[in-house]
């Protein structure tokens, strides 16, 4: 028995904790979402999705077999496992079990993210789902926390961070005259209840928070990768810039996740000293099968490693890409554009059977994005509504280049109870509508005189209609919907 070698134990008990509860907020998303947006009779039904793609494209538990019932099961299996982590027992059987708990909940999260298309298509999928792999080799509490995945993690970490910083360099031109953020809090996919204070920061404060977004996202990453006290100060600045974002805006737990990372910049020399009544456990020293694995892991993610870091240093760097159908070693970058102006769909449906200028058209309200102008903006990340995120995307083109749109607008045709239960309000409760529509409204935070006179967090103008009202009684519209999987 040593503890010589424990040098990162108590980082791995809070490493492991925090990405069980990153896990199990994405599982919870699963089992409240994933049948309203890819189940069978979804917006985008995974059946339709796995008669078009081999498995080697993208590997699922699904591609042999799907049902809304297995979905359920398996998002529901992976809510418990997460819970299990969380609570700290994955690590209390040995090795092998918590191994196959950290196992488990990578190729559960991998097989709904290789089949969730649009709704699965953002940036910290991939970054759960390449930490949570590394996961697996951190070993139990009986097991010396092995320094390689440490130091795999940091450097997760520091494409995640650099890759951002290179993406806005390269990217939108406000990031090099410093003006992005004037924009960013009122354009951004899903404001919160303080984006609006940040909104109306000076300006000088703005161009600021631009420099010291540069300092942290292509300065600071370099001391990701020196130990000891330098590695302190940078996972503490990423700690304090990832804090920052968390509390302006809704990115889901992109910013939570990044936090989780700065983890391994942390020894146990400093977590002894910030829970000093914690002891740290006798360890076993690594045998020869555990020391081969780790040295093939190495290899493999080193190899992997290339054309993401080629990619980092390419002038046409892509932003939140995966190179392998695992996704274990991806790049990452956010907001590489900042949109100057905000445009939202807003669903409209009426009861009547005949349109005429006086028809009168009820809203949809949805979860969390803006709508009604005197709703205040929600919270709720690390939570993700993932319709309300998607057409926010939507707004900025055309609905032909978001053709899920029409199997909402016919799933609200139908009153389809699972399409609304993601959004916040029914607007008809006896029966679904005759017509739904959708305009295209362009939105503006209200300044601080209008919204202490009116009470309204936005303003409006309305720009053009996004969609023109369909019923189902449109046959080119339900031949469209075939595609879909619809059937009359």
């Amino acid at each position: 028995m040593t503890t010589s070698t424990a040098h990162y134990q108590l980082t791995r008990v809070c490493f492991q904790r925090a990405l069980a509860f990153i896990y199990l907020i994405a599982f919870l998303i699963l089992v409240n979402q994933f049948r309203p947006l890819l189940g069978e009779h979804g917006l985008l039904p995974v059946p339709l999705l796995t008669q078009r793609i081999s498995f080697w494209d993208s590997p699922s538990l699904f591609w042999f077999y799907y049902s809304d019932v297995l979905a359920s099961v398996l998002a529901w299996s992976g809510v418990m496992l997460a819970a299990i982590a969380l609570a700290g027992f994955s690590e209390k059987f040995g090795i092998w079990f918590s191994s196959l708990v950290w196992f488990l909940l990578w190729v559960l999260y991998l097989s709904f993210v290789n089949v969730g298309q649009v709704f699965y298509g953002f940036g910290w999928e991939t970054m759960l789902l390449e930490t949570g792999f590394l996961a697996i080799f951190l070993g139990s509490s009986e097991t010396e926390a092995p320094k390689v995945v440490i130091w795999l993690l940091r450097w997760v970490l520091f494409r995640l961070m650099f890759g951002a910083g290179l993406i806005k360099l390269r990217g939108d031109e406000c990031w090099r005259d410093l003006t992005c953020m004037i924009y960013h809090y009122e354009t951004q996919p899903v404001p919160n209840p303080l984006s609006w204070y940040f909104h109306w920061l000076p300006p000088a404060a703005h161009k600021a928070s631009v420099l010291f977004n540069h300092f942290v996202e292509l300065v600071v990453p370099w001391g990701l990768l020196v130990p000891g006290v330098v590695g302190y100060v940078a996972g503490g600045f990423t700690i304090l810039f990832q804090s920052i974002l968390t509390v302006s805006g809704n990115l889901s737990w992109l910013n939570y996740i990044t936090i989780v990372l700065c983890i391994p910049c942390f020894d146990d020399r400093f977590y002894s000293k910030a829970f000093p009544f914690v002891k740290l456990p006798q360890v076993k020293a690594s045998g020869y099968i555990r020391k081969g694995v780790l040295i093939s892991l190495t290899g493999l993610i080193l190899f992997l490693s290339i054309a993401p870091t080629v990619n980092l240093f390419s002038p046409r760097q892509m932003m939140n890409a995966s190179f392998t159908p695992l996704h274990l070693v991806n790049t990452y970058g956010a907001f590489g554009s900042i949109t100057k102006t905000r445009m939202e769909v807003v669903l409209e449906g009426t009861e009547e059977k005949q349109l005429t200028d006086a028809t009168e058209w009820k809203e949809y309200e949805f979860k969390c994005k803006p709508g009604d102008i005197r709703r205040m903006p929600c919270l709720m990340s690390p939570y993700h509504y993932r319709l309300d995120w998607q057409i926010w995307f939507a707004a900025m083109s055309s609905f032909r280049y978001h053709p899920w749109i029409l199997n909402l607008a016919a799933k609200l045709l139908e009153g389809d109870r699972d399409t609304l239960s993601l959004l916040a309000n029914d607007p008809f409760p006896i029966q679904p509508p005759k017509y739904v529509r959708a305009l295209l409204y362009e939105y503006h935070f209200t300044n601080p005189e209008e919204k202490k006179k009116t009470g309204n967090w936005w303003k409006r103008t309305l720009a053009s209609e996004y969609l023109p009202p369909l019923s189902m009684e449109n046959s080119r519209f339900t031949d469209i919907l075939k595609q879909f999987g619809w059937k009359k």
